[in-house]
């Protein structure tokens, strides 16, 4: 019965949708040292480059769009979240080390036939230029979402550069997400507790806010803010279900956090990421909640 969920994934870049974009990222330090440390496994503490790349089922994305959603259509996706990501150099390089332009990621959507769901993203450091760019996917592309990496400008959720972008999307009455927890590259963690999205739901509380990458190691305040706020949920994306914490686990299957957890790969791989899950010892009410229905609930779709 689980074969038959078709999933949404909340959670992935356009790497994959053009694996070559992967490249011109390991160019930088922070994709360097996550080589050795975070991704030591996949890469053995060397900088991959195009061939290694396509040849590592982790992070390898496809050739193009059509490939993409092939992949879609054979290991049944109904829809994958690709974000501009923007992303901030915090210690060595002090500039966007990430920035995916809204016009690649808006012919990446009217090319996949809106298999593709486009997101924005955001730099605080470029108030005015971040939310035209926002209203410009929504206008132009149809953006169903806004994700930003905080943890790369080293700043707080609930920073007061970022309240901007959230009075913006809920002008355009569209969701929000963002990383908490720890970042798989070298960037400052302490402003990645989700406890710091508290007064942000408290002050937008009919905003729609993701909680994305599980909030590890702070597993137990990632639960407490989805559990508490009617507008927070959280993605389990960056992980392979099988190695998600056991609390985590346990919340996810529980009516605390079953209408709550969405489903994401963040580039893992669409065709092992949802084998994976489904492979976990859970309802199958769960299962359908996670990899779909509530993806289209906090996408308002």
């Amino acid at each position: 019965m689980s074969e038959e969920i078709f999933a949404l994934d909340i959670m992935n870049h356009p790497t994959e949708a053009d694996r070559s974009l992967w490249v011109d990222a390991f160019q930088y330090k922070e994709f360097q040292l996550m080589t050795k440390t975070t991704f030591k496994t996949v890469f053995k503490g060397k900088i991959p480059d195009a061939e290694t790349l396509r040849n590592t089922p982790a992070l390898s994305g496809h050739d193009n769009v059509a490939d993409l959603v092939a992949t879609m259509d054979r290991v049944g996706y109904e829809n994958v979240v690709i974000s501009a990501t923007k992303m901030w150099s915090y210690h060595y390089h002090h500039k966007l080390i990430l920035d995916y332009s809204i016009h690649m990621v808006g012919k990446m959507v009217d090319e996949s036939g809106g298999r593709i769901i486009g997101a924005a993203s955001y730099n605080p450091f470029r108030i005015e230029e971040s939310l035209a760019e926002v209203e410009l996917g929504v206008r132009e592309y149809g953006f169903k979402y806004v994700w930003f990496h905080p943890l790369s400008f080293g700043l707080r959720p609930d920073d007061r550069r970022f309240y901007p972008l959230y009075a913006k999307c809920r002008e355009l009455d569209i969701a929000v997400g963002m990383q908490v927890g720890h970042s798989a590259e070298v960037l400052p963690s302490e402003v990645g507790h989700p406890v710091y999205v508290d007064n942000v739901a408290i002050d937008f509380p009919d905003l729609r806010i993701n909680l994305s990458h599980t909030g590890w190691p702070w597993i137990d305040e990632w639960c407490s803010m989805i559990w508490r706020h009617p507008n927070v949920w959280g993605d389990i994306s960056a992980y392979f279900a099988s190695s998600l914490d056991e609390n985590l686990i346990r919340f996810m299957d529980s009516s605390r956090g079953r209408d709550r957890v969405l489903f994401g790969t963040n580039g893992l791989g669409l065709e092992r990421a949802k084998a994976d899950f489904l492979s976990l010892e859970i309802r199958e009410d769960t299962k359908r909640k996670v990899l779909r229905d509530n993806v289209l609930e906090f996408l308002a779709i």
